[in-house]
């Protein structure tokens, strides 16, 4: 009887520190949601816009940790074909991002210790810059080196969320959005080093997904703090419960950690 070989497996050589990093950035990112749902911060009982924002991005991560998983167990065929998923989930990403920033925004004003124009446009400049270099991670596919560097800077622009809920945020007034973003550039800069010192160089997929995220992150701070930034966020957030605390920063009465 004839009979079919098995397809052989071979772990794509390079692979172990992509998956070290993308296992922290998710064990991050969970590590945070998991705190505050146990200290009260957070319920699932939470409006419905939670739950699809929820279900989307952690089935991003999902998606993410078995594209980097595949590729290090040498299952290229289900790589590709995870990979045409990520067409479809970047918008739905993007989308439910920004969804959960105009609820969250007109609802209870957004998170005391951020101003709400930070929270506003500096958050959509951040969803634009992971959706962006994911989609250009897709479309350079075939060159590996640039394709996992873009799409780990592009997963280190979610982990800002995770190390904002890890992070004493109040304490960090008036300057807690910058450091918790601040922070999300770590990812990109061990990866960086890590790179020059096996390469003797940093890959330029690293000096173009950093400079775009930090580049990013420094252009929506100036259009957030501009006339325009103030007058995008007064105009979304009118009419609604969220503008009735201080645009700014600010602890509330009584709080206490």
């Amino acid at each position: 009887m004839a009979t079919v070989a098995a397809p052989q497996r071979t772990p794509v050589e390079g692979t172990r520190f992509f998956l070290i990093m993308a296992l922290v950035m998710a064990f991050i990112i969970i590590a945070g949601f998991s705190l505050n749902l146990a200290m009260g911060r957070s319920s699932f009982a939470s409006p419905w816009p939670y739950h699809v924002h929820g279900m989307i991005f952690m089935g991003w991560l999902g998606l993410y940790l078995a594209q980097v998983g595949s590729i290090a167990t040498g299952n290229i065929a289900l790589h590709i074909r995870l990979g045409k998923l990520a067409y479809v989930w970047i918008p739905a990403m993007v989308a439910a991002g920004v969804m959960i920033i105009l609820t969250s925004l007109r609802g209870t004003g957004g998170p005391f210790f951020f101003a709400q124009n930070e929270f506003l446009v500096s958050n959509i400049a951040g969803l634009l810059v992971f959706g962006g270099l994911t989609v250009w991670a897709l479309r350079v596919r075939r060159y590996t080196g640039w394709h996992r560097r873009l799409m780990l800077v592009a997963m280190s622009a979610l982990t800002g969320p995770g190390l904002g809920r890890l992070l004493p945020m109040p304490l960090l007034i008036p300057n807690a959005w910058t450091i918790a973003v601040a922070a999300s550039f770590v990812f990109g800069a061990v990866a960086m080093l890590v790179d020059w010192r096996s390469n003797g160089r940093v890959h330029p997929a690293y000096w173009w997904g950093m400079g775009i995220n930090v580049g990013g992150f420094l252009a929506s701070m100036a259009l957030a703090y501009s006339p325009i930034g103030y007058a995008i966020t007064e105009a979304v957030i009118a009419g609604t419960p969220g503008a009735e605390r201080p645009m700014g920063p600010f602890l509330p009465p009584g709080f206490t950690m």
